[in-house]
């Protein structure tokens, strides 16, 4: 393929969105969006660039990776519009951030360094790289009014999982936190008992009660959220797996019963645990 060619450099991109936009000669839709009106799109494409990943197909990663740089595109074009910035910005910015936050890689004009003067432990290179970040958000909280405080910059509009995940990162940055993942397992046996506590109380819809419950179902999630982050592992990513590990096994426990003549509807629960143990027994053979 020529990748010189037209079709696929970014100047291309940024032209057909340009156009997109355009007032008299555009897409009436494109035009009608603004920049709260297309996050949505953005978080969806995010979230299908990861199945793309974890389904290992590579056509479909390099085509939800294009979806996904329209939206960074859109949202470019549209500032653009209002004067804010535009594209090249994004870029500069990004570069700037990234030579920043890697000292170990480049120097300050960032030119790769010498092999010799390169650091190579991957802790010592995160805590750099939390430090300096951490320099960054108390710069920016110098410079703007109403975003003071240590979770300033952690948006709310991620999903709740990873978001606690990133509050518990955060605290633990200035020491907040436990020093044995075996104590974050306690912490979560200690939700689990506040939750029974919780169903033991009357509990008619929308009672206190049930806002009780609901807030130490929270409580465990976020603890569970933490051991996660202690074991050094995704807690979105996790549940996103054990997503997948559910679907694969109750469609299969479907299957498992229609072989069998019956269906979903007409098994009661003994006959679909029993379908799902052979399910499960199959996977292990």
């Amino acid at each position: 393929m020529n990748r010189s060619a037209p079709i696929g450099r970014i100047d291309k991109l940024l032209e057909l969105m340009a156009a997109l936009r355009d007032p008299a000669r555009g897409c009436a839709w494109d035009i009608a969006q603004t920049a709260t009106s297309i996050v949505p799109y953005t978080i969806e494409e995010a979230y299908e660039v990861a199945g793309a990943v974890v389904a290992g197909n590579p056509d479909e990663l390099r085509d939800e990776l294009g979806d996904l740089l329209l939206q960074v595109v859109f949202q470019a074009q549209i500032a653009k519009e209002s004067g804010q910035f535009e594209f090249a910005d994004v870029v500069e910015a990004i570069t700037a951030k990234l030579v920043r936050r890697h000292p170990h890689v480049f120097d300050a004009q960032g030119s790769l360094l010498d092999p010799s003067d390169r650091i190579a432990d991957p802790e010592i290179i995160a805590a750099a790289w939390e430090r300096i970040k951490a320099q960054e958000r108390a710069e920016r909280r110098s410079h703007e009014d109403g975003r003071d405080g240590p979770f300033s910059d952690v948006a709310k509009s991620l999903p709740a999982l990873l978001r606690a995940e990133k509050l518990s990162r955060r605290a633990a940055a200035f020491g907040f936190d436990w020093t044995d993942p075996a104590d974050v397992v306690a912490k979560v046996r200690e939700e689990i008992d506040e939750v029974e506590q919780a169903m033991g109380q009357p509990d008619p819809v929308h009672s206190p009660a049930k806002e009780a419950q609901a807030e130490e179902i929270g409580d465990l999630l976020f603890s569970v959220a933490n051991l996660a982050r202690h074991l050094g592992i995704d807690p979105e990513d996790a549940l996103r797996k054990g997503n997948a590990k559910f679907e694969r096994r109750f469609t299969a426990m479907a299957r498992f019963l229609g072989d069998r003549g019956a269906s979903l509807e007409d098994s009661d629960l003994d006959a679909m645990e029993a379908a799902w143990q052979q399910v499960k027994a199959s996977e292990k053979r």
